[in-house]
């Protein structure tokens, strides 16, 4: 059973906001791990909260705004930033 993290679940949005993992994809993974899972006990309530959220956001009336990420990573205690790169 794998042990979910504050990193672990931030490096799950990272992937979906640099386009390497679907929105669908995060979603699928976040249902998985609430059900078999276990969640960083001294992060337990924010871990879980956050993965939940991220269960629903195939959810037309919930979605997974920029602004979503970014309020759910600073509950990770973590914080987006972006970077402008010539192609």
């Amino acid at each position: 059973m794998e042990l979910i993290t504050r990193k672990t679940v931030a490096e799950k949005l990272a992937a979906h906001l640099r386009h390497e993992l679907s929105l669908d994809s995060l979603v699928a993974w976040a249902e998985s791990a609430l059900m078999d899972s276990e969640f960083d006990p001294a992060h337990l309530s924010t871990i879980r909260d956050v993965v939940a959220r991220i269960g629903v956001a195939d959810v037309r009336a919930f979605g997974l705004t920029w602004n979503d990420c970014e309020q759910l990573l600073a509950q990770l205690g973590y914080s987006a930033q972006v970077s402008i790169v010539a192609r």
